[in-house]
């Protein structure tokens, strides 16, 4: 009885997904032309597959005023050949290169993106990872967005592209077909009250109210946290309609898994109730048990297959117009049970890997380096 009803609750779920996907197409709003000038801020860290493509889009923008800050620790990171290159290739574009340092404290993005952030010069920022890869009407569509005067933080859906293993591939599947899902629900369920993804734009002013970027700095889910604070101010926090390229690379078995557990664990201490909720996310690893020990409810499972799909297509399909997904959609029942088998795991254990470290992640969802 309790797998039936864990199973009525994840085809509720892929009823109210569908529901979710299709207010958020039809609230989009016609977009009015803003030219308010942009600094774009770029933490680095390594030579990413595919990094000079990526950073490139950002460089080629129709949009008339913009600046771009890329951040390093050292100035022989692997990053750097590929920052300079490009920036001898469009002299027009005003960018520089910043040497951070070593960060004092865990979070060594945030460091990086303070130290852009006190160099850059214009009011609206958008932050944005090296794996993320644009159209040139990107920054178009964000300033479009920052004519509401009430707006102090938007955060991009992605659509992950991934690269040539198996794993990355269903990595993008998920994260297409199931993380998006879980955005939008829980937008229409009680609006924008956190941040989530790669790439985020904010007015420098919310960014201070908060106490600066370094008030986040022990936080794992800085992104989360930043959200979630500026909502709790009363600040405008809103799901961007501009959707990037999010390009995990390619990546085998063990990194996957050690990037999903992370991601895991991570989810489970900045929202614990949350994370639990997820179990309704991944209905069909529940209806496979439920019909495995009641062979006689097989119509069970068919139900949640079809409500299954139809939730994917709206995320997948209509919101990110997703090739991957469309194209190999059987991978869907595989990578839903790999989803539940790492959220299983997100319940045990206190430490992450993280770029060559192991960090310790307390109960409010900061970390720090196990000694």
């Amino acid at each position: 009885m309790l797998l039936a009803a864990l199973a009525a609750g994840g085809a509720v779920y892929c009823v109210m997904t569908v529901v979710a996907a299709r207010r958020y197409l039809a609230a989009r709003p016609t977009q009015e032309r803003n030219t308010e000038p942009i600094s774009i801020l770029k933490p680095l860290a390594g030579a990413d597959e595919g990094l000079e493509e990526n950073l490139r889009s950002f460089f080629e923008q129709d949009y008339a005023k913009f600046e771009i800050l890329f951040g390093v620790r050292k100035g022989d990171d692997p990053a750097v050949p590929t920052v300079l290159k490009l920036c001898e290739q469009y002299p027009d574009v005003p960018a520089q290169l910043i040497v951070t340092g070593e960060p004092p404290y865990p979070n060594a993005k945030i460091f990086s993106l303070a130290a852009m952030l006190d160099e850059s010069q214009y009011s609206l920022v958008v932050m944005s990872d090296s794996d993320i890869r644009v159209n040139s009407r990107f920054l178009r569509e964000i300033a479009a967005e920052f004519r509401d005067p009430n707006l102090a933080l938007t955060t991009c859906p992605y659509r992950a592209v991934p690269g040539a293993s198996l794993w990355s591939t269903l990595e993008a599947v998920g994260m297409n077909t199931e993380f998006l899902g879980g955005v939008l629900v829980a937008r229409m369920l009680e609006g924008m009250k956190f941040a989530v993804g790669p790439t985020i734009a904010a007015r420098r002013s919310a960014l201070a109210a908060l106490g600066g970027l370094e008030s986040l700095k022990d936080y794992l889910a800085e992104d989360f946290v930043m959200g979630q604070r500026l909502a709790e101010k009363g600040f405008g926090v809103g799901l961007s309609w501009t959707v990037v390229e999010h390009r995990i690379g390619t990546q085998g078995f063990r990194a996957n898994a050690a990037h999903r557990l992370r991601w895991s664990r991570s989810t489970r201490r900045s929202r614990p109730y949350g994370y639990i909720g997820q179990v309704f996310t991944n209905p069909l690893p529940i209806a496979l048990l439920l019909v495995a020990l009641k062979p006689a409810w097989w119509p069970v499972l068919l139900v949640i297959a079809g409500l299954r799909v139809a939730a994917a297509h709206a995320t997948a399909c209509r919101v990110l117009h997703d090739p991957v997904t469309i194209g190999r959609w059987w991978l869907v029942p595989l990578q839903d049970m790999a989803s539940f088998m790492f959220w299983a795991l997100g319940f045990f254990g206190n430490t992450i890997q993280w770029r060559g470290r192991k960090y310790y992640l307390s109960r409010d969802g900061r970390f720090e380096p196990v000694k």
